[in-house]
């Protein structure tokens, strides 16, 4: 009897399903051993480690900070505080090699003192004062966190401030004694994807269950949220419908508590500033008798667009060279980032008696990454950071009232992890399928030999519209190039790197296009016998995982190891794990035949073969993974052992959620074993 690729197979794995599932865990627990074995065993395992771990936690990284009204925060983590300390300085402090920092929650403190592991997730402050804040912990690293009311100002939780329990919230600030929530509130009140459906205001001294609703989405959207624009003397509260990942309806809460809707296409983006709207489309807008391309930057007034006119005005139109990467604003000005074959420049655009003026803004070397984002909406500060491959990131802290041209001043510069003086960056073009010009930067030695032997590793991601932009490679310098080892990354189509057009040209039943473009990379490599086939291996993790996934099934004579981490892999059950029907609008819904037939060309756990040789392959994820989950990765290693395929190998952290690593020495550790693994089978 035969099937067709719309007919249901038997999932003898399926028992494998579950984050908590005691038989799986107990299945994952005696594949660690095997796998640590292997790789953590080695001379080189425990000094590479160390030597990460020492790159992670160096006191002379740059500290990120946030301005909290007169003071700067930040969040910091070493070998001293693996959790982390939530910290402030003055600007002043900031600028010395040494600053001083007064802590506001040590978070491994709070762990102690309360037995739970507590990972930091974020702080949000009550603007303008900075008075309190809201600050989101979660248990285990995954998705799902605890919400706490924080006095900034004495430094403890407030005991009878908000609170939520864990639960994909999604809440901020409205004013001192009103919050927006989206939450857990119960029976029915999540949508298929686990996330929120229901928004409410909450008032302070009152039960959550006394919160008023302002809105509902339905079971089949992925979200709703609330949020407060907080611009001083334009204030909005907005409500948002999140339909998919790429569709959303926006709506305006007025005085009343009315609802109305923001009149822009479902697939733009959409934004205020001041007394401006700024739109983006996704695709082709006709409004007006103007028609306004895919990836533009269109603004005009808030008000009047409310009202009914339309005479938008654009900021920025895309080229065939020339993409809008994004934005940020200052109290005056607005950031533009624009990319060219995924190298960046910026421009300063500011509104002047009813038109905007544009001025070149910044400088980066050749084939680096310049941002420059807004450092609060009070005034025209701006930071700026510039990084490359070989390049550790610096910051700037710049004033635009001085005018754009003026130099920022440096504030921090990063260390070096290793000598980059050794090694070069390149970029070139591979040439996919159907004739697309797919690019990708290769970094190797200077002296590096052509002799098709390097151990390369290729990474990429190619979905969801995510740019793989140049950056420092920091351990990635220590744990594989100083190990001799070639780093290739590849701007494949799926992600953003050419706007919009780029990202759909690999959705859904286009989906193969962007494994055509990373095998056509990989081809490309091994022509140019920068490598072969036994010295080349790919990484990818999550929609990478995906990716990498689809090189080991579909293309397993490109490679010698495959790295896939916390992916997916089963595309017939991936809207049925954890926050798998999010992604319907990405990859398509197996539960209709007609997409079923094009999913499974792409998922990978339906097409492994007996009658196939695959490269040695490490799945690696976390069991506290509540985005993804951990049921892909195991029950993919256990067809594969199951079907007698040797070099299957898999790891399952427990903390770390998405991220699979709770900790910078979790991180450390995991980076090493990766190293050790692809030596192993791709090395010299």
């Amino acid at each position: 009897m035969t099937t067709d690729s719309t007919t249901p197979q038997q999932d003898d794995f399926i028992w494998l399903e579950g984050i908590r599932n005691e038989q799986a865990l107990a299945w994952a627990h005696e594949q660690n051993p095997v796998t640590l074995a292997a790789f953590t065993q080695g001379r080189d395992f425990e000094p590479l480690r160390q030597k990460v771990l020492e790159a992670l936690n160096s006191p002379d990284q740059i500290p990120g900070i946030s301005k909290f009204g007169q003071t700067w925060c930040n969040f910091w983590q070493d070998a001293q505080n693996p959790r982390g300390l939530l910290r402030i300085t003055s600007l002043e402090e900031y600028r010395k090699a040494e600053p001083h920092w007064e802590t506001l929650l040590d978070i491994d403190a709070l762990g102690k003192a309360e037995g739970k592991d507590w990972v930091y997730h974020g702080v949000y402050p009550l603007k303008p004062d900075f008075k309190r804040a809201l600050i989101f912990l979660s248990p285990d690293g995954g998705d799902a966190s605890e919400v706490r009311e924080f006095d900034l100002q004495t430094r403890e939780f407030v005991s009878d401030g908000f609170f939520l329990p864990v639960a994909k919230s999604r809440t901020g600030w409205i004013d001192h004694d009103h919050l927006f929530v989206a939450t857990d509130f119960g029976e029915d009140s999540l949508t298929d994807s686990g996330y929120p459906r229901i928004v409410k205001i909450w008032s302070r001294g009152t039960p959550l269950s006394e919160a008023t609703t302002v809105y509902s989405a339905g079971k089949k959207d992925m979200m709703a949220v609330g949020y407060h624009d907080s611009f001083k003397g334009f204030e909005h509260d907005y409500v948002v419908r999140v339909i998919d990942f790429y569709h959303r309806e926006v709506f305006l809460l007025d005085e009343k508590k009315h609802l109305v809707k923001i009149d822009v296409p479902a697939d733009a983006k959409f934004s205020s500033w001041r007394e401006w709207i700024l739109i983006q489309p996704a695709s082709e807008w006709q409004v007006s008798g103007e028609s306004w391309p895919s990836g533009s930057l269109l603004t005009m007034n808030f008000d009047a667009f409310m009202a009914g006119e339309r005479a938008l005005k654009p900021l920025f139109m895309p080229t065939a060279q020339d993409q809008l990467s994004g934005y940020s604003c200052t109290r005056d000005h607005i950031i533009l980032s624009i990319t060219r074959d995924v190298v960046n420049r910026l421009e300063v655009l500011t509104p002047e008696q009813g038109d905007w003026r544009r001025e070149p803004f910044g400088h980066v070397p050749e084939l680096s990454k310049i941002n420059a984002w807004g450092v609060a909406d009070d005034s025209n500060q701006y930071f700026m950071s510039v990084s490359g491959f070989l390049q550790p990131a610096s910051l700037s802290l710049g004033d635009l009232d001085n005018g754009a041209h003026q130099p920022a001043e440096l504030l921090k510069q990063d260390p070096s992890h290793f000598d980059a003086s050794r090694y070069q960056v390149s970029q070139h073009f591979a040439q996919s399928d159907d004739g697309t010009r797919v690019p990708y930067f290769v970094i190797c030695r200077k002296d590096v030999v052509y002799d098709g032997k390097n151990p390369t590793l290729l990474y990429g991601y190619g979905g969801f519209e995510v740019s793989l932009d140049p950056y420092y490679l920091g351990v990635s310098g220590v744990a594989w190039l100083d190990r001799g080892g070639v780093f290739v990354l590849a701007n494949i189509r799926g992600g953003g790197e050419y706007g919009p057009e780029w990202h759909k040209a690999a959705l859904k039943e286009k989906r193969l296009r962007a494994y055509e473009d990373f095998a056509s990379v990989a081809k490309a490599l091994i022509a140019s016998n920068v490598t072969s086939a036994a010295h080349l291996a790919a990484q990818g993790g999550s929609n990478g995982g995906l990716l990498v996934g689809n090189m080991l099934t579909r293309y397993p004579e490109l490679f010698g190891a495959i790295v896939c981490e916390v992916p997916l892999l089963d595309m017939e059950r991936y809207t049925q794990i954890s926050a798998g029907a999010s992604w319907i609008a990405e990859y398509g819904d197996p539960q209709d035949p007609e997409e079923w037939a094009f999913i499974r060309e792409f998922s990978p756990y339906h097409n492994l073969s007996p009658a196939k040789k695959y490269p040695p392959v490490l799945f690696s994820t976390a069991t506290s993974d509540d985005r993804v989950g951990p049921d892909h990765a195991r029950k993919m290693a256990a067809k594969m052992q199951a079907m007698g395929i040797p070099d299957v190998y898999f790891y399952e952290n427990t903390e770390g959620g998405h991220s699979a690593a709770a900790d910078k020495a979790q991180s450390a550790f995991k980076r090493a074993m990766v190293s050790e693994f692809l030596l192993r089978f791709i090395g010299r």
